[in-house]
This record gives C-alpha cells, sequence and structure tokens, in this order.
C-alpha cells in the first residue's frame, strides 16, 4: 500500500461507502459549443432546442420518481457541457430532485463545466445554488495541445478560471488528457506542475484514444496525423502516477487521483456497484440487478416524454454480466476485486474461474491478491482494460 492508504479517516470513507445504499443522480445535458475532435459522447452544438429539454427532463425526473427508495446521496450534471445552462435553469432541475426524491442533509452536487464559460460572475452565482463541486474540462495548458483538440478554450483562459475558481469553490476536480501527438514529457510534466500550483485537490487523467466516427478517427485514417503512440501515453501515465503520489495524490481508481478527502463521492459509487439513475439522453441507469439507457437523440428523447412515457430500453442482467462488471469495475480501483466477495455472490465455480484466469497476470506481476483481494499492480494499472477483457470472457463457459 502506498503510504496514506492505512489513514484512518481513509479506511472508515472506504467502510461507509461500501455499507451505504444511497444512490446517485446523473443528468446528462447533451449541448456543446463545438465539437472536440477525440469526442464520441453524445451531444449537440445546436441550442435551439435547450428550453425543449429542460422540460423533457423535469417530466423524466418526475416520471421515475419511485424507481429508488433509497436515499440520493450524489447530483452530478454531465455532458455534453453542463455550464452552458442557466444558473435559472441549474437552480429548476436540482430543486426537482429535491422535490421528487429523498435527499441526504449534504449532498456532493457536480457541475462539468468548461474554462470559456465560467467567467468570475457566473462562478460567484454558481456558488450561489447548491453547486458544491466544479469538474472543470482543462485537458492541457498548452494552446497547441488545445488546439489539436478543438477545444474552445485557450491556456491562458484555463489558467484564469482555475484561479478564480479555487477562491471560491473548494472542491474542485481538473480533466487532464495525456498521449496527445503534440505532448512532450517535458510539457506534460509542466501540466501536471501547473495544476499543483494552482492548488487542485483532484485530478482525472485519460489517455487520448481514438473513437468510433470522431475527428481523430479521420484524422488517422486519412492520414492527417499519425497513430498515437502507445509507449509515449505509457510514459506519461507513469509520470503523472508519480508526480501526484509524491505531492500526496491518493490513485484510488485508474484515471483519478485526490488528496485525502477529495474522492469524487458520485463516480466512487459507480465503482463500489452502487445503484444510480440517468437522466437526459443516452443516460444510463443501474438498479442492481437491471441496466437501462434512453435514447440517444435530443429530439427523439423531447418527442417520446411529450406523450410521458419514458424514452429507455431495460436489459436483465445475467450473473455472468455482473460477474464480469464486478471485476472490470474492481480491478480500477484501490479496493480492487474482494475474493470472498465474489465466492459469496457468485459461487465457487465462478471463483475458481478468476482465480485460473488471473493466475498468468500473477506470474506477469501486473496483479496480486493482497488481504484476500485481487489488486493491479503498479505494472498493471496502464494495462488493466486488457486483463480485465481477458478475466471476464466467461459467457461462452457453463458455470
Amino acid at each position: 500500500m502506498k503510504s496514506g492508504l492505512k489513514n484512518n479517516k481513509l479506511e472508515v470513507f472506504i467502510v461507509q461507502k461500501r455499507i451505504s445504499k444511497m444512490s446517485g443522480i446523473y443528468l446528462h445535458i447533451p449541448f456543446c459549443k463545438q465539437a472536440c475532435s477525440y469526442c464520441d459522447f453524445h451531444f449537440s452544438t445546436l441550442l435551439k432546442k435547450k428550453e425543449e429539454f429542460i422540460n423533457a427532463i423535469t417530466k423524466e425526473l418526475i416520471l421515475r420518481k419511485r424507481e429508488i427508495n433509497e436515499q440520493v446521496e450524489t447530483i452530478y450534471f454531465g455532458g455534453g457541457t453542463p455550464s452552458l445552462l442557466t444558473n435559472e435553469e441549474i437552480k429548476h432541475l436540482i430543486s426537482t430532485v429535491y422535490s421528487n426524491y429523498s435527499v441526504i442533509t449534504n449532498p456532493e452536487i457536480t457541475l462539468e463545466a468548461n474554462p470559456d464559460d465560467l467567467t468570475k460572475e457566473k462562478i460567484v452565482t454558481l456558488a450561489k445554488t447548491k453547486i458544491n463541486r466544479l469538474s472543470i474540462g482543462i485537458q492541457s495548458f498548452f494552446n497547441e495541445d488545445l488546439q489539436f483538440m478543438k477545444r474552445a478554450h485557450n491556456a491562458a483562459e484555463a489558467i484564469k478560471t482555475i484561479t478564480i475558481a479555487v477562491g471560491i469553490f473548494d472542491n474542485i476536480t481538473i480533466d487532464l488528457i495525456y498521449g496527445t501527438p503534440t505532448l512532450s514529457n517535458k510539457n506534460w510534466k509542466k501540466n501536471i506542475e501547473i495544476a499543483l500550483d494552482l492548488g487542485i485537490n483532484h485530478i482525472s487523467s485519460y489517455a487520448l484514444t481514438v473513437e468510433s466516427k470522431t475527428l481523430l478517427e479521420q484524422q488517422i485514417n486519412s492520414n492527417k496525423i499519425k497513430p498515437l503512440n502507445e509507449k509515449k501515453a505509457a510514459e506519461q501515465f507513469y509520470i503523472l502516477k508519480e508526480i501526484l503520489e509524491k505531492n500526496k495524490f491518493i490513485h484510488y481508481e485508474i484515471s483519478n487521483f485526490a488528496k485525502e478527502g477529495y474522492f469524487s463521492k458520485h463516480n466512487t459509487s459507480y465503482w463500489l456497484g452502487k445503484k444510480y439513475l440517468g437522466f437526459g439522453p443516452s443516460a444510463h441507469s443501474f438498479t442492481g440487478k437491471q441496466r437501462s439507457w434512453n435514447v440517444a437523440n435530443n429530439a427523439k428523447y423531447i418527442k417520446i416524454l411529450t406523450t410521458n412515457k419514458l424514452p429507455s430500453q431495460t436489459e436483465n442482467l445475467s450473473q455472468n454480466n455482473l460477474f464480469n462488471e464486478t471485476i472490470m469495475i474492481g480491478l480500477r480501483t484501490i479496493w480492487g476485486v474482494s475474493l470472498s466477495k465474489i465466492e459469496s455472490n457468485f459461487g465457487k465455480n465462478r471463483l475458481d474461474f478468476l482465480l485460473k484466469k488471473a493466475q498468468k497476470h500473477i506470474d506477469n506481476k501486473t496483479l496480486k491478491i493482497s488481504t484476500n483481494k485481487l489488486v493491479a499492480t503498479k505494472k498493471g494499472k496502464f494495462l488493466i482494460d486488457g486483463i480485465t477483457s481477458d478475466l471476464f470472457k466467461v459467457d461462452e463457459v457453463k458455470l
């Protein structure tokens, strides 16, 4: 264990998260000013249906209010770009949640935002709402990277926004992207150092990936840019890990680092397999036994809700589905996969299957067993997606 993980406060936090039965609410706001080159999330750059969308997501919140019995612990405005909403629209949606769901006394309420939307006036007025956590999409503090990714802001705006925000909000996370063709290891270190100097206590950082039907894919396929360098991305991942852990950040999930007390409660609920409801086009929900997802089309989403019907499909999850998901999310976190929980929830046959499949990764020192939990080693963390896919290919196996 890294230093800090044995801290009593952190251990209490982890235990509380495991036994809690509270739920999270995710609100997908499907609007952006412009398309980033790498993004495959559902969004639209046309804002003319924003008012109709607010009415539709309000109706969805009301129609689904009996889907969970647990209290709501977190509310998360994701997207898209939720900071394109007015403060009145944000307050309206929060009020709708409070009116139709049981919400704990001090919920974590996060708003994703882009620097170009966060003027000082906007930040001050946001602080007067129930929003208490900002997730700011910085991606880089260098203009060449931002221009490559087709971001709407520049480096100066990023630094100015954070400088203002940290004086008003205590709980701020930023996104950074590594592995871009424009990013040297020297500038990547500088990116991290700038974030630390600005007083950020949580960083979500992702390797640039090529998603289907994105501008980035088109640029690579047409030879306008070179294919991404996985070796360089791996180097930058370990640079990030080394610098942040030296600065007392806890690497609590593959892409997330935080100082003690600043873990994302909302995202942690996903990784610990808790229930959540997703509202808005393309949003997903999980009840423990079922997964549902809304239509990924703004016009269809709005139209269906005008008929008082839900724009969603539902899937009943098999034991293999749930087993696979437990492996997938568990190995991404510091909590790993509890072997006793695998046996109690899925039976000894699946536990034996897991241990047999995991052995080669243990031999390769990318996984290890510690305190009866299967966890990723430092060597295995960057490779974890491939490792987990190997462990949960069980659908064809009769168990």
